[in-house]
């Protein structure tokens, strides 16, 4: 059996950095962001002001987060603003270094997969682009995680995973409302997730265990 563990919100806390990094470039005091913004200056490695606002925005958190439409909750004057809020300017702060979701997040996952590798396949799996892809490889070799097989995507190659994993720990909803008839999710609860109906759930990834013993019993 096939059994994919996805990184966002099962094994990295995604937004509670990306929360910071808001409050602290967006929010502060000391940002006056009626004039201008910040952009990250990758050759001096330091927050510059680069461009003025054409129209006076008010940035706003709207939290607790309830879905994946993002702008909804990091509020940015234009969609791209917002990718390039989490995919480019601070990707490796956002993907790389964000907190795991528990203390035991890694020592749970990696006995799980010295338990279960010689019979099931285990496997990473997560939706990522641009420069969260290295970011969030970054993120795994930093915790010591110990499986081999990593497979990212994204919502064109979405559909792929159904082919390649028979079982997905995972908190995105999408996955968990699409899943053909007959594959198996578990749910890893979340306040963006948490109305969405799914057969299996875990609040905390030390259930883990017990769980999948009774799906593959």
């Amino acid at each position: 059996m096939r059994i994919a563990f996805d990184i966002n919100d099962v094994l990295r806390n995604t937004f509670f950095k990306s929360e910071q990094l808001y409050r602290k470039y967006y929010l502060s005091d000391e940002t006056d962001d009626s004039l201008s913004k910040s952009k990250y200056d990758d050759k001096k490695e330091e927050w510059v002001k680069v461009e003025e606002l054409q129209d006076e925005f008010k940035y706003e958190l709207d939290l607790p987060i309830k879905s994946l439409n993002l702008i909804d909750h990091f509020k940015f004057p234009t969609n791209q603003d917002l990718f390039d809020f989490f995919y480019v300017d601070f990707a490796m702060e956002i993907f790389g270094n964000s907190p795991t979701t528990s203390n035991d997040s890694f020592k749970v996952l990696n006995n799980f997969y010295k338990e279960y590798r010689d019979n099931h396949e285990i496997l990473i799996i997560s939706d990522e682009i641009e420069k969260s892809k290295p970011a969030s490889l970054f993120f795994l070799a930093k915790n010591g995680c110990l499986i081999e097989k990593i497979k990212f995507f994204s919502t064109v190659t979405r559909d792929s995973l159904w082919e390649e994993c028979d079982i997905i720990i995972t908190a995105n909803p999408e996955i968990i409302k699409n899943a053909p008839d007959g594959f198996t999710i578990l749910k890893y609860i979340t306040s963006y997730n948490k109305d969405i109906m799914c057969e299996h759930n875990i609040s905390d990834i030390t259930e883990l265990f017990d769980k999948i013993k009774k799906i593959i019993k």
